[in-house]
């Protein structure tokens, strides 16, 4: 098929390496930045890396303010929280540093500071009127993405529906990678975000408005993903593995600008909002029987093909079904090396809670780019399916290790 349009503009600088967080001050400094506030958590103070992004901006001669109060899946309550000591110290630059939750607090934050109004005024795309202040985005985990990304996903603290708020002006200036940040992540936020990770670049690669552009950075982060996961989890140490897992990160964000997400996104939601459970966790259990849904479809089928081939799990021309089960059961392997739970029953999920459940997921902004169309009833059976063991459901044989399937002519 021909391929789709695209107008492809990178709106972030990318830098990479060891120990770039010391050059944040001057950094700051070169887009007009002279009181920052560094948006983070109590954890990341207390590793010591909100002291150093401080000390860079303080010597490059600049105000510096930290807020640590980020709070896991923000809220609207924790975004007016960290506004208000925005505002209380007059700041003219973000920096947001850490996980996915501080790096949406710190664009939600930006949204109100500069628009006013509340975040369901920005629910969508393109709401702000107005200029942003720039922003510098520094990932401590590798796995939302975020920092590549122009939206913040915030849920109404009543409500607890998420918001997907995104805006060409909300993207960060630059997206700071220095590995040496991940090596403080404990290991299971570093299996958590990884699964994350590895959900972004398979739904990315195959939505219904994905395109040459968004394809090679998804196919890139499986490839940088699949290879590094396990290698961090038994060698947390690791720092090429731990870099390649960032940049996996990075990349599968900068996919989801291009191509957004699907129906594995719009599952996993409900399921944080009224479990509580960890988004990569959530995401990781309705990976696989997604992938299943949506091979259906021929060429999504093709797309998922491709991608177990560019691993070496299967041949181009190969059995299709051959091939989906071998990235299943991949799939599968990578939850396992990251104790993904192996069904929604083992969360404590209530069956009779599957068709509320459904009905939200198909309300669910991502569930409009599933390149398969999908229905509440769909999510009840995707649910059904997760309720299950995933490798009974999923009826997938284990495969060769990756030494025997990485042979020549694979």
């Amino acid at each position: 098929m021909p391929e789709r349009r695209f107008d492809f503009h990178s709106r972030t600088r990318l830098m990479y390496g060891d120990g770039l967080i010391d050059t944040l001050g001057e950094l700051v400094r070169q887009y007009g930045g002279k009181r920052a506030l560094v948006v983070t958590d109590s954890g990341i103070a207390k590793a010591g890396h909100a002291a150093r992004a401080e000390q860079s901006i303080v010597k490059a001669g600049l105000a510096a303010f930290v807020y640590d109060k980020v709070r896991e899946n923000p809220n609207t309550q924790h975004v007016a929280d960290c506004v208000a000591a925005a505002r209380q110290h007059d700041i003219d630059f973000i920096v947001g540093l850490g996980g996915g939750s501080s790096m949406d607090t710190a664009k939600g934050s930006n949204f109100i500071l500069t628009n006013g109004g509340k975040m369901a005024d920005y629910w969508g795309v393109n709401k702000a009127a107005k200029a942003m202040l720039p922003l510098i985005a520094i990932p401590t985990t590798a796995g939302t993405g975020s920092e590549c990304q122009s939206f913040a996903l915030i849920s109404d603290e009543a409500t607890h529906q998420k918001m997907a708020c995104g805006d060409d002006k909300a993207y960060a200036k630059v997206a700071l990678l220095d590995p040496l940040l991940t090596l403080s992540q404990p290991q299971r936020v570093t299996a958590n975000t990884g699964i994350d990770t590895i959900t972004h670049a398979l739904e990315a690669h195959v939505t219904n408005v994905n395109t040459a552009v968004s394809q090679l950075f998804s196919r890139e982060s499986w490839k940088l993903a699949e290879g590094s996961l396990e290698t961090v989890l038994k060698s947390p140490a690791d720092l090429p593995a731990r870099g390649r897992m960032l940049l996996a990160s990075a990349y599968g964000g900068t996919a989801i600008a291009q191509s957004m997400l699907g129906a594995v996104h719009s599952a996993a939601n409900p399921l944080t909002a009224h479990y509580n459970i960890v988004h990569g966790q959530a995401v990781g259990m309705m990976l696989p029987h997604v992938v299943r849904f949506n091979s259906r479809d021929p060429r999504t089928l093709q797309h998922y093909v491709d991608l177990s081939a560019s691993v070496g799990l299967a041949r181009r021309n190969d059995d299709p079904a051959e091939s989906i089960d071998a990235m299943l059961s991949r799939i599968c392997e990578l939850l396992t090396a990251a104790e993904i739970p192996d069904s929604l029953k083992d969360c404590g999920v209530q069956h009779d809670a599957i068709p509320t459940l459904a009905q939200e997921a198909a309300r669910q902004w991502t569930a409009n780019f599933n390149p398969v169309k999908i229905t509440a009833d769909d999510f009840v059976s995707l649910y059904e399916a997760a309720f299950k063991s995933r490798r009974e459901t999923l009826k997938v044989k284990p495969q060769p290790p990756a030494s025997r399937r990485k042979e020549p002519g694979w």
